[in-house]
């Protein structure tokens, strides 16, 4: 159960503090600009050997009632960016995180 509302989520998601302005787009449906907060960090993964390479984990932390029925395949345009979203990740208190792949 999530203690936030809705409301507040959305304040949290504004383009004025952390938010940043994405276009998402259903497989066969419309698109719809959405607020989140996107993320490209950068992994060290150790390949054996001593040996790692840096790898990005593009995602995008959403309130789940602007993206209820996302799906993998969907589509997400952020800054620009097209990606493809290969993972969707609800919390169960109202919020969802989408793992994105860059088209």
């Amino acid at each position: 159960m999530a203690v936030e509302t809705d409301t507040e989520r959305a304040i949290f998601f504004g383009v004025d503090d952390f938010g940043t302005a994405a276009t998402y787009t259903p497989s066969g449906g419309s698109a719809v600009t959405v607020n989140g907060i996107f993320e490209d960090d950068y992994e060290a993964i150790e390949a054996g050997g001593g040996v790692a390479f840096g790898i990005t984990s593009p995602t995008f932390h959403v309130k789940t009632s602007d993206v209820v029925n996302a799906s993998e395949g969907d589509s997400l345009a952020v800054g620009g960016v097209s990606y493809i979203i290969r993972v969707v990740m609800q919390d169960g208190t109202g919020l969802t995180m989408l793992q994105l792949e860059e088209q």
